[in-house]
């Protein structure tokens, strides 16, 4: 069985996602104006107004906060050191590039959610891939398809990642000796198996309260662990700034096999960074993959146009990958802890090299963390879940309530299991979500060009951009009633306020 899974995951990863995502990057880019170049300033400036929301949304803040939730977490600190370990300095760069890259595909999914979004039967707004894929490509079965991939990866596979994070950060900074203990043949440590209930107990509180109260914790907790560790990663790189240049050109020069080319193997070099880099990088960012346009669509935009959501989840991928990956990659580089082909990896990496420069500390600092980072994930990684199978199911309470437990009961595992194949679980059920996803929206990139434009065409003209489906009579059939219809109100609202 762990053959089979290896065998999948080398073929996904090793040749159909690399050039699906870097391809489909690519195409978005260009069809999209380079969007995400040309407008990066403009996603600061949604923000502006980005905490209104109506009675059936969040607001764009809690919706960018959730996003980040489950984007920030493992991949950013564990994920960041493996990438390191296997694809060497190089798959850094290749990381960078597919956020660039993913960007613009994250605008295009993120939009698409907001514009096909329905609301439950307590009347939250609720979307994502499977809401378009059924609605603007008449394809439930597809949705159907992408929902239980999801249900799988976020629902249970990466909160078990999530979990065994957060248990081997606490275990390995407390130097906590281990006290095994036997179920049968399944053996597993006392500490883990404490950590793991108070991790699910805690994330019960939340997950049972609903999306609203995912988006209020993810709101409180995220902006502050990421500018308190953002604060960390600069203090260590101006007390090495001499080191910087140094180590710029190392990533730039192994991303190209220029590093190994005296040695002989370029092609293999370039080859382990790519696919490193670009595995590790999706894993982080989450672009194209279709689980943040599920946060994206639960959202009250504005301006009240779904492309604005769109550059709302833009700023989430560049947040991610480019500021808090980067920060990561400058604490072990500048340390000196990484040694190629060295046998300490993930967490325990992260953890030895900023311990290096900020004293024993710097170890607990990082086990908080990933702490918060990782339990943020886990609720958010729920609440996508919650959607799809809500979108399977129709809102079915007690079948809610039993899919909770199993969640909990998949964060209790992950806290005592081996990881090893929790991993490559999660490559595979993260690479077959991105598949169906991108095929999707590549079927919808029109719509999506429609949409940036009439954006960008009011925005030019003065206008506070508002999306009209009367300008829009193909899409008359497709667009849930209602929904697009009352925002003059919201608008009104906000003039009020300034």
């Amino acid at each position: 069985m762990t053959d089979l899974i290896n065998l999948m995951s080398d073929l996904l990863w090793g040749s159909i996602l690399i050039y699906l995502l870097v391809g489909g990057g690519i195409y978005f880019t260009i069809r999209l104006g380079f969007i995400q170049f040309r407008h990066f300033g403009h996603m600061f400036s949604v923000l502006k107004n980005s905490r209104k929301a109506d009675k059936a949304g969040i607001s764009s803040f809690q919706a960018l906060c959730t996003s980040l939730a489950a984007r920030v977490g493992t991949g950013n600190m564990a994920g960041v050191a493996v990438a390191l370990t296997l694809g060497g300095p190089g798959a850094i760069f290749w990381m960078w590039l597919i956020a660039m890259l993913g960007m613009a595909t994250s605008f295009a999914e993120s939009a698409l959610a907001q514009l096909y979004k329905t609301k439950d039967e307590d009347g939250n707004y609720r979307g994502g891939p499977a809401y378009y894929m059924e609605k603007g490509l008449g394809m439930r079965w597809m949705g159907a398809l992408f929902s239980i991939f999801l249900i799988i990866a976020f629902g249970l596979v990466f909160n078990a990642v999530q979990a065994n994070a957060i248990v081997n950060a606490v275990i390995h900074d407390l130097a906590l000796p281990a006290h095994m203990l036997s179920i049968g043949e399944f053996e597993f440590d006392r500490n883990a198996l404490i950590g793991g209930v108070l991790i699910a107990a805690l994330a019960s509180f939340v997950i049972f309260g609903g999306i609203r109260k995912i988006a209020r914790t993810a709101e409180i907790i995220v902006p502050f662990m990421a500018l308190a560790y953002l604060g960390l990663a600069l203090f260590v790189m101006f007390t090495n700034l001499d080191k910087v240049p140094d180590i710029l050109a190392l990533i730039f020069k192994s991303a190209f096999g220029l590093q190994e080319a005296a040695a002989g193997g370029v092609g293999y070099a370039i080859t382990q960074a790519m696919i490193n880099g670009i595995k590790r990088g999706l894993f982080s960012n989450e672009a194209g993959m279709g689980s943040a346009p599920n946060a994206a669509a639960s959202a009250t935009p504005y301006p009240p146009h779904p492309a604005s959501q769109g550059y709302v989840q833009m700023l989430g991928v560049f947040m991610d990958t480019i500021v808090i990956c980067s920060a990561t990659v400058a604490i072990i580089l500048v340390s000196g802890e990484y040694v190629p082909g060295g046998e300490m990896t993930g967490i325990e990496l992260t953890q030895r090299a900023l311990t290096s420069e900020v004293g024993n500390w710097g170890g607990s600092f990082i086990a908080i963390a990933i702490f918060f980072f990782a339990f943020t994930s886990i609720i958010a990684n729920y609440s996508y879940a919650e959607t799809n199978l809500i979108f399977l199911e129709h809102n079915h309470k007690a079948g809610l309530n039993i899919f909770r437990v199993i969640v909990l009961g998949m964060v209790l595992f992950g806290s005592v299991a081996s990881i090893d194949i929790v991993w490559v679980l999660a490559d595979v059920s993260m690479g077959l979500m991105a598949i169906v996803n991108m095929v999707a929206i590549l079927l919808l990139s029109g719509i999506v060009v429609k949409l940036a434009k009439d954006y960008n065409q009011q925005l030019k003209a003065g206008k506070v951009p508002t999306f009209n489906a009367k300008d829009y009579p193909e899409l008359h059939s497709q667009l849930e009633e209602g929904i697009w219809d009352d925002h003059e109100e919201l608008k009104a609202q906000v003039q009020r306020n300034k």
